[in-house]
This record gives structure tokens, sequence and C-alpha cells, in this order.
């Protein structure tokens, strides 16, 4: 059996929320961290890269509740709402979901932010090791300028720390990243989770913290990716935050204030939750 991990977006108190809910889940029993391959999206891409560093899940745990191991992180204040206000104005002529793509990496492209090494410098703080893995993992990020999606691997040449940067790289709140001359933006901006990139796994666990509903429009949305992923074969499970965790990660994800409680409600909804498998 292979099994699949697949880790999605939502800001520094998705980081501390999904953190706990593995740490949680290995509490009871249920550690699902040792998957064949892990399919990380934004911030899930930020949790990937730490679970295949070497360190244990209660020391990741440790980084997101103990204010002197937490990463140096940027305040950015988000209006969610705002934001998908925003970003829909600047899709508004839009023909093609690849059209709406490159709005979007238009909008990011032109957004006031940090510089980016400022920017790449807190994902250097949060990844407690910049090597790839040995084990198989795929993060995701858009080129700003196509609107197509780019899956990095320890195969690709890319750096790890630049890989995850860029699949974090929220429109208009960070910089897009530079690679080989391009931009690339948040994997977000083509799906919240990504999951079809699991394809060929036969066991599929989908954690997504924003919950399945997608912030862009998508070609690859979290609910038709699950039924692909069963047509195939595979049992897919997905988890969302429970109301204690929605309300610990709060209105706005990228606060690093939430991610004490995000990753304490995080580890108590892993220790109730009772992981079962389904194909259809």
């Amino acid at each position: 059996m292979t099994e699949a991990l697949v880790l999605g977006g939502g800001g520094v108190g998705g980081i501390a929320w999904m953190t706990g809910l593995l740490t949680g889940l290995a509490d009871g029993g249920q550690d699902v961290t040792g998957a064949d391959v892990t399919v990380g999206t934004s911030a899930g891409s930020a949790v990937a890269a730490q679970l295949g560093s070497g360190l244990t899940l209660a020391e990741l745990y440790a980084r997101q509740v103990d204010p002197a191991l937490q990463a140096a992180e940027i305040m950015a204040e988000m209006d969610l709402e705002g934001f998908a206000a925003d970003i829909a104005a600047a899709m508004g002529g839009a023909a093609t979901v690849a059209d709406m793509r490159r709005a979007v990496g238009k909008v990011a492209l032109g957004a006031t932010t940090v510089p980016e090494p400022e920017r790449r410098a807190v994902i250097e703080s949060r990844l407690p090791v910049h090597l790839w893995p040995a084990r198989a993992l795929r993060i995701v990020a858009v080129d700003a300028g196509t609107g197509e999606p780019r899956v990095f691997d320890s195969a690709c040449g890319v750096n790890l720390v630049d890989a995850v940067a860029a699949s974090c790289a929220v429109p208009g709140v960070w910089p897009p990243v530079t690679i080989d001359g391009r931009r690339y933006v948040d994997g977000g901006v083509r799906s919240i989770a990504n999951a079809d990139y699991a394809s060929g796994a036969s066991r599929v666990l989908v954690v997504v913290p924003m919950g399945g509903t997608e912030p862009f429009p998508s070609d690859a949305p979290l609910e038709q990716a699950v039924a692909q992923l069963r047509a195939q074969g595979a049992e897919v499970l997905v988890v969302e935050p429970d109301e204690p965790s929605l309300s610990a990660i709060g209105p706005n994800p990228l606060d690093p204030s939430t991610r004490g409680p995000a990753a304490e409600a995080g580890r108590t909804q892993g220790r109730t939750l009772r992981l079962e498998w389904s194909r259809v």
C-alpha cells in the first residue's frame, strides 16, 4: 500500500494547527507522518518540509508553542473577504482558469510587499533543515507570468527554502519568489491542497486548515480531486479544523500570535480523531 499525506494552505495559524493535529494523531497511535509521499501547498509545504527535517513531532510541536523556539515571522494583516473581493475584481475579464491565474499573478507582481530577501529569511527560520528530505516531497507553486503550476521536488535542482517560499507567496501579501528567472506565487492559487498530485497512492490523507473551499477558481478543486482519487481506487480522508480549532486559527491566519492556540487546538482535535478511510 502506498500512502500519501496532502497538506493544504492556511498561513502560520494553519502551520501550527497541522503540526498540532499530526502530533495529536501520533499521541493516539495514529502517526501518519511516515507517508510514502507528501504533497505540500503554501503552509502545507512548510509543514511537509519540517516533517522531513529529522526532528520529532514533539520537537516540531514545541517550535509552535514555545516562544523561544518559534520562527521569526512577519506580522501581516489579511482581511479574507476583502482579499477575495480584490482578487475577484482583478480576474473580472478573465475567460479561463489559466487567465484567472495569470491575473492573480499580475496582481502579485505589482503589489507592494516586504523585500524578497526579507521574506526568504522568514522561510529559512521556519525550516529546521534546508536540504530536501530523503522521502518523496512535492511542493506546489504557480508561475506568476504564465499561470501554470510547477511541482518542485528533490530532483528539480531548486533549493528547498526557495521552493517553500514560492509555495507560500500569498499574492498581494508576500513577494513572488524568483527561481531561475521566473517569479512564482502561492500554490493555493491553483488549489487549496493540490490533492490530485497524490495520484497513484492507494491511501490519501488530506489536511486542509482553511477547509475545502477553494480560494480561487480552480481546474483541480479539492472535491473533484478527491473524487478522481477514489475513482482510481484510493482510500481518501479529508480532515478540516473543528470549531475550537477554527476559533484558535481566527480570522487572520497570517497572525503569528495564533500559533500557540492553533497548535494546542489541533493537538486536542488529533487526539480525539479516528481516521476512517473511504473509497466512495
